[in-house]
């Protein structure tokens, strides 16, 4: 702050505002009878006191106003240090004054200057600061009358009718804090919106800071946005419900490309994503809101997403509540005029029920969600709300009384509106329907081996499984693969209880965790010797988003891990740098990235003949996966039993002899 106030010259003064944009609020809290340059002298205020520590500053100001504003007195004084009596003033104002103390000598000015108000203004007297909030500023004034049992109230100012060329990117804001008799026992600390915005109550000073972050972010926002165009910017910022402060909506701001043709009539719209959708690749990656401003074919597209813990009524009281606040994200030239649609998927907000939450040491914060798809289908979904953008694990929920039967096949749904007429009590997880495209090409993987075929329908099939999440994939094996038994490996003990108080995961003989680090079950396994997997799955996230790469973690692709992970495979089956150490290991490699999605499953063999196949089999493996995975749920006989699945048709399309 020190270096923008060295450079502001005579014009930066105005940065702040001038009378006619403070007026109002100084008119709240400043009455005309009140002792208390020039402009207000000229409204009403005749008691005006004014103090500046330049002699040259104070000698032209009473020069200038000595016959024409008689009471307008002008003093050269010390503000740390002034000769007034005790609560002889009603009111103290400060236009950038304790901006630019606050800056020198680590805040001791303005700390002293502080005291001197409190010391000069009566009770319910008012310190009114005019300021750019910068955080160590705000939060210096903030606390000490916080300290002293004030009430503190600030103001963000809003800009009307200003032209873009003339506005200053951060707001301004006025501080307003009132002397009690006795001080409050507990702070009162409000936020509001405008001059005359209603004031919301908040419970600490983080609250209030993180507040004037959040409106200095969106003025900065508005100003780019008004200024410039940028398909690869990805601007977001997150919006607050004004009366609890909680996060309500996150907007990202999506604009094509240039040279894109646009009609002249599509400059800018709202597109609102259900709840529930906001974590689908089309809405959570740059890649897939590209995609859809393309389709949308709008010169710039907002995309909405709607938070958890909070209530929606319907898709007209959302844009009615958006409506205000998006159309200062319009594109530079637009015509004020210019109508905004919203865009939508099925024309309503979607739905979400969260039905548990909880902490976990390893991963934090957890909630477990029941949610309607764009498909009109019930899922329940783990999210972790450090990484809230990724759906840990996912699965299918159905009726309790057929959560065991047998799928339906070619049954269109009507899409509900609303909350689901169902209970969420009466609703079990669908054990033979697999959420994820990445497991349904894991489960393709077992083509590799023949499950199913007469000839290998006795032989037993070993699976080592990394990860837990919900339970979804292993206990589609254990209920599905015939002969089948799996161990997984699970670090954390609350994935363990969540899967099994809300995923309906059941262990089994056949299907048996171990909790503890994958790696180091690894590397116990393979030090015992004697014990072979026909696959070894690692389905296990990084909690680090910063080295590129969301599963697995970094270390199980290390050289050192692979190699233990090779001489644990049975004889007959198993990006960059990744894929370069994991082919010194492995001489078959078939790689399969999943469409809509981060993930891409590697199927690593140390046979020798499968890697001219490779080509045959990616154009058909996720198909296979599907397919494997509809033959093996119709055939289901129990969840422990172990039907013959003829699968032979599935290996003569994937060209696997």
């Amino acid at each position: 702050m020190g270096e923008v106030f060295k450079k502001r010259g005579e014009k930066a003064f105005e940065w702040y505002g001038d009378y006619n944009k403070l007026c109002g609020v100084l008119h709240k809290y400043i009455k005309v009878q009140d002792k208390l340059s020039e402009q207000m002298y000229d409204v009403g205020y005749k008691h005006l006191t004014n103090i500046d520590i330049s002699e040259t500053v104070v000698n032209h100001m009473n020069q200038r106003n000595a016959e024409r504003r008689p009471g307008l007195t002008f003093q050269q004084m010390d503000a740390t240090q002034t000769p007034y009596e005790e609560a002889s003033y009603q009111a103290a104002l400060d236009k950038g004054t304790l901006d630019a103390m606050a800056s020198e000598e680590e805040g001791a000015l303005a700390r002293n200057m502080l005291t001197e108000v409190a010391r000069v203004l009566s009770v319910g007297g008012r310190y009114v600061c005019v300021t750019l909030a910068q955080e160590s500023v705000i939060k210096l004034a903030v606390d000490r009358f916080v300290q002293l049992g004030w009430a503190v109230r600030l103001h963000c100012l809003q800009e009307e009718n200003q032209s873009v060329e003339d506005s200053f990117a951060l707001p301004v804001f006025v501080l307003v804090c009132t002397k009690f008799r006795q001080p409050m026992p507990m702070p009162i600390l409000e936020m509001c919106l405008g001059e005359d915005g209603a004031p919301t109550r908040l419970t600490q000073v983080s609250d209030l800071l993180s507040a004037v972050r959040e409106h200095q972010a969106y003025s900065v926002l508005k100003k780019r946005l008004r200024t410039s165009t940028d398909a690869s910017s990805n601007l977001s910022l997150t919006l607050s419900h004004t009366k609890t402060g909680l996060p309500r909506y996150t907007l990202t701001v999506q604009d094509c490309p240039p040279g894109a043709k646009v009609p002249r009539s599509n400059q800018f719209a709202i597109f609102i994503v259900p709840q529930g959708s906001e974590t689908a690749w089309l809405y959570s990656s740059s890649e897939g809101r590209r995609q859809l401003a393309a389709s949308a074919n709008f010169r710039r597209l907002v995309i909405v997403a709607m938070h958890r813990n909070q209530e929606y009524t319907d898709m007209q009281d959302v844009q009615s509540e958006l409506s205000p606040m998006v159309m200062d994200l319009a594109p530079p030239g637009m015509p004020a005029n210019q109508q905004v649609p919203f865009l939508s998927v099925g024309g309503d907000l979607g739905w979400r029920e969260e039905v548990s939450r909880g902490v976990s040491e390893l991963s934090g914060e957890y909630c477990v969600e029941n949610v309607k798809g764009e498909d009109g289908e019930l899922y329940r979904r783990l999210v972790f709300l450090s990484n809230a953008a990724l759906v840990q694990s996912e699965s299918r929920l159905v009726p309790s009384n057929t959560a065991s039967g047998h799928k339906k096949k070619n049954k269109k749904k009507a899409k509900p509106t609303t909350a689901p007429s169902t209970s969420s009590t009466s609703l079990s997880v669908d054990s033979g329907f697999l959420c994820c495209a990445h497991h349904e090409v894991m489960v393709a993987g077992l083509t590799m081996l023949g499950v199913g075929t007469p000839q290998n329908k006795d032989v037993p099939v070993s699976v080592l499984l990394v990860g837990l999440g919900g339970g979804g994939l292993p206990q589609f094996l254990r209920d599905f693969v015939p002969n089948v038994t799996v161990e997984v490996v699970e670090l954390d003990p609350v994935v363990m209880q969540v899967a099994n108080e809300w995923f309906g995961f059941r262990p089994d003989d056949r299907l048996t965790v171990t909790l503890g680090d994958g790696l180091e079950r690894i590397c116990a396994l393979e030090k015992e010797g004697g014990r072979l997997f026909d696959v070894i799955m690692f389905d296990v996230d990084n909690k680090d988003s910063t080295v590129g790469m969301s599963c697995p973690p970094a270390a199980f692709v290390e050289t050192s891990i692979l190699q233990k992970v090779r001489s644990m495979l049975t004889p007959r089956v198993l990006r960059k740098s990744v894929l370069e150490r994991v082919s010194a290991v492995f001489p078959t490699i078939i790689s399969r990235k999943i469409e809509g999605e981060v993930n891409e499953v590697l199927l690593c063999s140390h046979g020798e003949n499968g890697t001219s196949k490779a080509a045959t089999i990616l154009p058909s493996l996720n198909q296979a996966g599907k397919s494997l995975q509809s033959a093996l749920y119709s055939n289901r006989t129990g969840p422990k039993s172990s039907p013959h699945i003829d699968i032979a048709e599935l290996l003569k399309d994937l060209k696997i002899e």
